[in-house]
């Protein structure tokens, strides 16, 4: 299946409900032929776990009604490149195809710090490579990242004061 920018406005708007929820804005959408599977938005801060990704929260989901094996057939769309916890998840259930928003600099797994992804040394029986793309809608991810991080979280550790941090608008373009 090729890139649908639809799913990717679904990963959007599933990423701007984590926003609204105070949650790290970030969204995602599995889709096999053409049906949206499921949706999911970043829940660590609601659910006190720190594991509670996007990704995780609909990988629950499909797995409470469907085989494992519907993951081959499966392209996973969300708005930030996933970290290596979550690639190295997609690659153990064998996601066909991943295609995500802008990269993640400080923990990507997708090729932005590790290659989870498509490192041959990962390789095992139920570990296998899979592809994935970036840069869909990487404008429009990184300005909802930008917001989130510009206000208070008063769910981080030591709540930093960001009464003079300024919002950022332009986006560098990608190399």
């Amino acid at each position: 299946m090729a890139y649908d920018p639809k799913y990717m406005a679904l990963a959007m708007e599933a990423a701007h409900v984590a926003y609204s929820s105070l949650e790290v804005p970030v969204g995602c959408v599995f889709v096999r032929n053409g049906e949206v599977l499921a949706r999911g938005g970043n829940r660590p801060n609601a659910s006190l776990n720190a594991t509670r990704h996007a990704e995780f929260e609909a990988i629950d989901e499909i797995l409470s009604s469907h085989p494992s094996s519907i993951f081959r057939e499966t392209d996973l769309y969300v708005t930030v490149e996933p970290c290596i916890m979550c690639a190295s998840a997609l690659r153990q259930i064998g996601i066909r195809k991943v295609y995500f928003g802008c990269g993640n600099d400080k923990f990507g797994g997708n090729g932005s710090v590790f290659d989870v992804n498509q490192d041959e040394r990962l390789l095992t029986p139920t570990s296998l490579p899979y592809e994935s793309e970036g840069g869909h809608r990487r404008e429009d991810a990184i300005m909802l990242l930008r917001k989130f991080y510009v206000r208070e979280n008063n769910h981080a550790p030591q709540p930093k004061k960001k009464a003079n941090r300024v919002l950022k608008t332009e986006i560098e373009s990608s190399s």
